[in-house]
């Protein structure tokens, strides 16, 4: 089994930043794509942004391409999303995301296997 639990969310000015964090533990050996997802009140789920464990490829959703970076670091289990450039719209509940069944980065969510509980992220204008 594996858990992750995210960290990092809160309220920022609209044009700030974040850095979300993600935490993986449990099995460790099956780790192949991780993901961050948002979802905003009364929308469904959408995809931010992916990267394969391996560190070597990365996918972003248009919406946020040239503001958020993810990155991964190996010693610690755990994958950041880090944000600039921050606006209203980007405000939602963000998850973060494991498939373990293949190494191929997708944006569908039931392609995915586990997923945290969630953190708030609030961009005031």
């Amino acid at each position: 089994q594996v858990q992750l639990v995210e960290s990092g969310g809160g309220l920022v000015q609209a044009g700030g930043s974040l850095r979300l964090s993600c935490a993986a533990s449990g099995r460790t050996f099956s780790r192949f794509v991780v993901g961050w997802f948002r979802q905003a009140p009364g929308k469904e789920r959408e995809f931010v942004a992916a990267i394969r464990w391996s560190g070597d490829s990365t996918y972003y959703a248009d919406s946020v391409k040239g503001r958020f970076t993810i990155s991964r670091d190996n010693a610690k289990n755990s994958v950041y999303l880090q944000m600039n450039s921050l606006k209203p719209e980007d405000t939602a509940v963000y998850y973060c995301a494991l498939r373990t069944g293949s190494s191929r980065i997708t944006t569908m969510t039931n392609e995915y296997d586990y997923w945290g509980q969630g953190t708030q992220v609030t961009v005031s204008s």
